[in-house]
């Protein structure tokens, strides 16, 4: 008897309609944080691979320098007339387009 009545309720209780709404909020959370979040980091990783020497840089400490030359992870930024330093790849924040310079 008692075994009825609970089978009952789980019937009752239990719609695919109850679960909409988690099922959107994932929906919205996946297109709104997590997928652009995946799109920059891909770029950031295809901008950081292909750094050459005398591109225009900014690092994420706001130093403007110039890649004088890029090791493994490590990438050697000229930023005076005489003065040079290291810095981790993951340190640099974007390219400087020369054209945006100009304006």
């Amino acid at each position: 008897m008692l075994l009825e009545i609970f089978a009952q309720n789980a019937k009752q209780g239990f719609d695919i309609i109850s679960l909409l709404p988690f099922i959107l909020i994932f929906v919205v959370i996946y297109f709104f944080m997590m997928r652009p979040q995946a799109k920059k980091q891909k770029e950031t990783k295809k901008m950081l691979d292909e750094l050459k020497p005398k591109e225009k840089i900014i690092t994420i400490g706001g130093i403007y320098g110039e890649v004088d030359s890029v090791k493994n992870n490590i990438v050697v930024i000229k930023i005076g007339k005489d003065t040079k330093i290291e810095v981790k790849k993951s340190a640099i924040a974007s390219k400087i387009d020369s054209e945006n310079n100009k304006k």
